[in-house]
């Protein structure tokens, strides 16, 4: 059985969920059916809503959102963070060494052509060292439980991580619906985290800043799935939401256009993937970036948040790595473990996942949302046998991991609470120092059984409440 947060096999509540549970039990369900569909309203009101590509019907969506909160004692909270910032100091310094004197490659410990041959490694950022030193300024951490004390990381969102502003939208709506509940538990704030992403953002500001310096939110355009999160982290942070149009490079800086003139950008958040960062560096048919603006980086006169090149720190054959990669620069073993996982490029590892598809869960090592995976229990005997082809034509594309039995966190249905599968998505700031969100996002996986919780994929999100001790 999944081990279940709420509840313990006698069907009493766990310390953290105690007073949720008796505030609960005194509930109508008819009337938190009510409520939720009120929560629905305030979405769709607000329009938080993301699009889904790939579907015929691609329009826009909302994230449907559970109002039974997931909730994480001081004491469990303590051992995630201390795990989540060793491994995000592991990350930038491994950054900064692939980039720099590849000591690792030298040791042994990580293959050169995993590095060099690998689509998300940069070479236009060898010897060049952003701002601060910092490369990954924002970093999402997926997090799965499997039981008592027992927390794996799933993956490292380096690049460009998104749903923060789900989580910050999640815990307004649970706030302006259930004020009472918040009397009742100590949760932590996560509302400052526009006002600490603006600060963590210019205290990595290039050293020729003079002032307050100027932040800007690169956004793709009004088409991007996350456009509302760009929009409303602009907007809560009181910052320009700029495309590329609007930008261009004059005198050795990137400047904004505004009905002042032209206005030189000092920190860059940009939510523009490596690829259409700069048409004269990249693809060179890009209209979402800034041509020239990679000449105006290597010259330090703006910093770019999250740095160029740090998509290979969450490539998944990367990640198989992170045990090593924590210990190299750490000296410590790592707190948060990882997920088992086999690389298909290497032939002993290919053919026990070609042997045990039905039971593993098979990843491309550079996708996302959910997407170009296979689940192997929830999949059928054809489309194994159809997974099985692409993993032989391409076997470094891809990696394997075994099923693992996910935590379970109740949501509200008309019959009641009923359990569903959960991963956590909590947010890292760094600049001169290392915060991280207390709580972050709850997806969760709407349909009984399922353990796909992305969004994309039909799955939900739930306001993560920590606790103060």
């Amino acid at each position: 059985m999944p081990f279940d947060e709420m509840l313990t096999a006698d069907n009493l509540p766990r310390a953290p969920y105690e007073g949720y549970f008796n505030w609960h039990s005194e509930q109508k369900t008819s009337d938190l059916i009510k409520k939720s569909r009120d929560a629905e309203n305030i979405f769709r009101k607000t329009g938080i809503t993301f699009a889904v590509y790939g579907k015929e019907d691609s329009s826009e969506r909302l994230i449907p959102f559970d109002i039974v909160p997931r909730i994480i004692s001081g004491s469990e909270w303590r051992k995630l963070a201390q795990g989540i910032e060793q491994r995000v100091m592991a990350l930038n310094a491994f950054l900064d060494d692939i980039y720099h004197k590849q000591e690792i490659i030298k040791a042994g410990r990580v293959p050169r052509a995993l590095i060099e041959k690998n689509d998300a490694f940069l070479p236009e950022m060898i010897g060049m060292r952003p701002p601060g030193g910092v490369y990954t300024h924002i970093i999402g951490t997926d997090i799965v439980r499997t039981g008592e004390g027992q927390f794996y990381v799933l993956e490292d969102n380096a690049r460009t991580p998104s749903g923060v502003s789900y989580m910050l939208e999640n815990r307004e709506t649970m706030m302006q619906m259930f004020p009472e509940l918040f009397h009742l538990n100590k949760v932590r704030p996560v509302e400052n985290y526009p006002k600490l992403l603006r600060q963590s953002l210019a205290a990595v500001a290039p050293p020729g800043c003079n002032g307050r310096p100027r932040i800007a939110v690169l956004t793709p355009g009004i088409f991007n799935s996350a456009f509302y999160e760009h929009a409303y982290l602009a907007d809560q942070m009181g910052v320009e939401l700029v495309e590329g149009s609007d930008l261009r490079v004059m005198d050795g800086k990137v400047v904004m256009r505004t009905t002042q003139g032209y206005q030189a950008i000092d920190v860059l958040y940009r939510r523009v993937d490596d690829d259409f960062l700069d048409p004269l560096s990249f693809r060179p048919d890009s209209a979402l970036g800034v041509p020239g603006i990679m000449d105006v980086y290597r010259a330090g006169n703006i910093t770019i948040a999250n740095a160029p090149g740090t998509g290979i720190a969450d490539d998944k054959a990367i990640y198989s790595y992170m045990p090593e990669i924590v210990e190299f620069y750490t000296g410590q073993k790592p707190i948060l473990e990882n997920v088992p996982t086999y690389r298909c490029s290497e032939p002993e590892m290919l053919k026990y996942v070609l042997e045990n598809l039905p039971e593993l869960v098979v990843k491309e090592v550079h996708g996302s949302g959910g997407y170009g995976m296979l689940v192997g229990p929830a999949a059928s005997k054809r489309e194994c046998k159809e997974f099985a082809e692409k993993l032989k034509a391409r076997p470094a594309n891809y990696i394997a991991q075994p099923t693992l039995s996910l935590s379970t966190v109740p949501i509200l249905t008309k019959k009641g609470l009923a359990p569903r599968h959960v991963d956590l998505r909590p947010f890292v700031l760094v600049s001169n120092k290392i915060q991280i969100i207390p709580g972050g996002l709850t997806r969760v996986a709407l349909k009984e059984g399922s353990l796909v919780v992305n969004s994309s994929q039909g799955g939900g999100t739930k306001d993560t409440w920590v606790l103060e001790d």
